[in-house]
């Protein structure tokens, strides 16, 4: 853990505030990632007292220096970790400072098992537990507006109104803890396949040689058309893959959903396929990039400029080391007849494969005709016929 007088010191006042008014609720924040963050700036600006903790020490105000510190001096406790193992070790270490007054909301999307876990190590130490999975990213969570799919006791859930509706611009109450999580992974599947359609989409009318602008405004004026489309479209043509949600948190749920499925007996072809694509991407070293990037794979850049067309002697060179260049050999003068003769002249022209109809084609000489003409004289000077 890191020692609280690190970050803590320089707000100080804020904390003696707070603290000299035992009936305020302090609001704690753990996971300071792109969503974390920003709802840490929209409870600040809503005037609640705010004290956060991450894994790694952050320049911000009131970092403090443990999660057991942040226990002591927060009411609520907001829990905005990346996946089921940090959740589950979160919950295990605020364990031992939870009492009957808090209350914990769980962000994470999550397995539905693991979130009913880690309910039941809050509960146990008489707290209360609201699981708050949410949709939107970055530009939603930074206006203050995500969309809450929460789960838990009304009374936990009336409680915990005043908190999500800071960074939150509605809640939906989905039902018993576990049930929010399943939906939220459901909507990631939907997002996920919707990414990846459009990538695939976009590769179908480059292909053809349509401008790639069309095909978006063609899809402005579709049924299909959605809130996704229109973040992620723009951003594909523009080769902008800044994080709004990760290559490896989408990955995430699309694994969780592929283990619901396999415990189910689903075949989620959609999904797996989606799963995937961003596999590759994680592959590629794209992990941190927005999962829109999927669309590398299908939208390529131009050719690099020193890329030179082979010459002639190089195209026989390649054309020789895949398979033999067979030419017709020069037949001997003593063993063609004038019967043969007319065979091999009017054999020629099918096998001149190089000409096609042009007439320059037709000019040019192949090895046969050669040889053709070679024996021709040779019978002439001879006095054969």
């Amino acid at each position: 853990m890191f020692p609280g007088s690190l970050i803590v010191n320089p707000v100080s006042i804020e904390r003696l505030t707070s603290m000299s008014n035992p009936m305020h609720k302090n609001i704690g924040v753990i996971g300071l990632g792109i969503i974390g963050r920003a709802v840490a700036g929209n409870l600040r600006r809503k005037e609640f007292p705010v004290f956060v903790w991450n894994r790694s020490p952050r320049p911000v105000p009131n970092f403090v220096g443990s999660l057991g510190e942040l226990a002591e001096m927060c009411n609520y406790i907001q829990i905005f970790v990346s996946d089921d193992e940090a959740l589950l070790q979160t919950v295990e270490q605020l364990s031992e400072k939870l009492t009957p007054r808090h209350l914990v909301l769980a962000h994470s999307t999550v397995a539905p098992d693991s979130m009913c876990a880690a309910a039941e190590i809050v509960e146990r130490r008489g707290a209360r537990f609201v699981e708050a999975s949410f949709t939107g990213s970055k530009p939603a969570a930074e206006k203050g507006e995500l969309v809450y799919y929460v789960g838990g006791t009304d009374a936990a859930l009336r409680e915990a109104r005043t908190v999500l509706e800071a960074s939150g611009k509605e809640i939906v109450h989905i039902g018993a803890i576990g049930q929010a999580s399943a939906v939220k992974i459901a909507t990631n599947m939907i997002t996920a396949a919707s990414a990846q359609a459009a990538a695939e989409a976009l590769a179908l009318v480059q292909a053809l040689g349509l401008p790639l602008e069309k095909f978006v405004e063609a899809m402005r004026a579709n049924a299909s058309y959605s809130g996704t489309l229109a973040m992620k479209l723009p951003k594909m043509l523009e080769r902008d893959f800044e994080p709004q949600f990760s290559v490896k948190h989408m990955l995430k749920d699309m694994q969780i959903a592929s283990q619901i499925a396999l415990s189910h007996y689903l075949d989620l072809g959609v999904t797996a396929a989606a799963r995937d694509q961003l596999v590759e991407q994680m592959q590629w070293g794209h992990g941190d990039d927005d999962y829109s990037s999927v669309v590398r794979k299908y939208l390529h850049e131009p050719a690099p400029t020193f890329y030179e067309e082979p010459q002639a002697e190089e195209q026989g060179e390649q054309a020789g080391a895949c398979e033999p260049i067979i030419r017709p050999a020069e037949p001997k003068a003593e063993k063609l007849g004038p019967e043969d003769a007319g065979v091999a002249d009017s054999q020629q022209p099918l096998l001149a494969l190089g000409g096609g109809d042009s007439p320059a084609a037709a000019d040019t000489p192949t090895p046969l005709r050669r040889g053709f003409l070679k024996q021709l004289l040779s019978r002439l000077s001879s006095g054969q016929e």
